[in-house]
């Protein structure tokens, strides 16, 4: 029986919120400067849809716009998050390293994230987060943008048998649940008291964690 623990990234693992607005700002600043955009930038909105696939997050902040510009500025988007990331403007939820290093010492851990993956790889490298985790997923690994699927195929490829799901938000909590895991909710920034209910538990703290698995 192999049982292991899959985070979610943004608004889980990383404080996300510390380069969401900087990045933002010069994603919308170049859509400005190629007159496709006025007006103040989305921000509030993309919080509040925070951890939806990256094609829902374009379709909404930018309804009006072309296929082709919605994929333009979402390349501009990534690569202003990897510019703020590599520049040290980010940082790791309080805990989560030391927390992390205990429960790796029992469980193998697994990231399941509807970021892109170099994006993900950032911050990884970054924050050296290797040294915990096995391996990283991107909603780009399957063609549905569902992480409920993503979930399974990491069950599938790890022989996992048994585990956990922690993440802020309704997609973390039903990736869980569709695939017989438990959820872990964990009340930071992008959470929201009415998806958080649907988690098997919440926690305040990334070190009460600990007090679960």
């Amino acid at each position: 029986m192999t049982q292991a623990i899959i985070f979610d990234m943004d608004g889980t693992l990383f404080q996300t919120n510390l380069i969401l607005e900087p990045a933002l700002e010069a994603t919308f600043n170049k859509l400005r400067s190629e007159n496709l955009w006025k007006g103040a930038t989305p921000i509030e909105q993309y919080r509040e849809i925070m951890g939806v696939p990256l094609p829902i997050v374009w379709e909404t902040l930018c309804p009006m716009h072309s296929l082709e510009t919605r994929n333009q500025s979402n390349e501009w988007f990534q690569q202003e998050l990897i510019v703020q990331i590599k520049s040290g403007n980010g940082a790791l939820y309080h805990e989560v390293e030391d927390t992390m290093k205990l429960l790796a010492m029992k469980y193998p851990l697994y990231v399941a994230s509807n970021g892109e993956m170099a994006y993900l790889q950032a911050i990884i490298e970054h924050y050296q987060l290797n040294r915990f985790i096995q391996k990283v997923y991107s909603i780009e690994c399957i063609s549905s943008n569902n992480k409920s699927d993503l979930v399974q195929w990491i069950i599938k490829e790890n022989h996992i048998t048994k585990g956990y799901v922690i993440g802020d938000r309704s997609s973390d909590f039903k990736a869980a649940k569709d695939n017989q895991l438990t959820s872990i909710g964990v009340r930071f920034d992008f959470a929201q008291e009415s998806e958080l209910e649907l988690a098997n538990y919440v926690v305040t703290s990334f070190k009460e964690i600990l007090t679960i698995v």
